[in-house]
């Protein structure tokens, strides 16, 4: 099995799915303000967040990379998820996002995201990544611009209009790239 790796920031911890992970799942899963903008908006039922992480672990599987548990490191508190997914017949690489609603506005998503988009430049050296963003899904739009994404076009995507935001692969700066000593 693919090994998935740990990044860290000064307050989460991005890991691997764990079976004691269901029950945050399910309870992040079942809440119907957290869910609004994922898919057709609605809730998963309880005996399905089994299935969200067998299927989480196995996109890692399949592709090499894919959505952590997002856990805060002073707790180890599983809070959401983060990461890239693809699967077959999706428009791009997606860098996509969803935390736990009482945790919502502390800029945690945007910190996970970072994190995650580092990591893809780094070890997958990717170009782009997208964002696919419910048009009302303001908060979300923020985290993109944020990460330094712009809307590109919209595209109705299994009978859901989304708004597909690109996230360029940053460019170094000269002073990042010059080699020797200055003069």
């Amino acid at each position: 099995m693919s090994k998935i790796p740990e990044l860290l920031s000064e307050r989460l911890r991005l890991r691997g799915w764990r079976p004691s992970d269901v029950e945050a799942l399910r309870r992040i899963y079942g809440d119907p303000q957290t869910m609004r903008f994922i898919g057709d908006g609605s809730t998963m039922p309880p005996d399905r967040a089994w299935h969200a992480v067998a299927a989480l672990l196995g996109h890692w599987e399949l592709r090499g990379y894919g959505m952590w548990a997002v856990t805060e490191r002073s707790t180890g508190e599983v809070l959401g998820r983060v990461g890239l997914y693809h699967p077959e017949g999706w428009p791009g690489i997606e860098l996509g996002w969803l935390l736990d609603r009482s945790r919502w506005g502390e800029g945690l998503a945007t910190e996970a995201a970072r994190l995650a988009a580092a990591w893809a430049w780094e070890t997958l050296e990717l170009d782009r990544l997208i964002h696919l963003i419910q048009p009302d899904n303001l908060a979300s739009v923020r985290i993109a611009q944020k990460l330094g994404a712009s809307l590109d076009h919209r595209l109705n995507l299994d009978g859901v209009d989304v708004d597909v935001y690109a996230l360029a692969r940053p460019t170094a700066s000269p002073a990042a790239t010059k080699r020797g000593p200055s003069r």
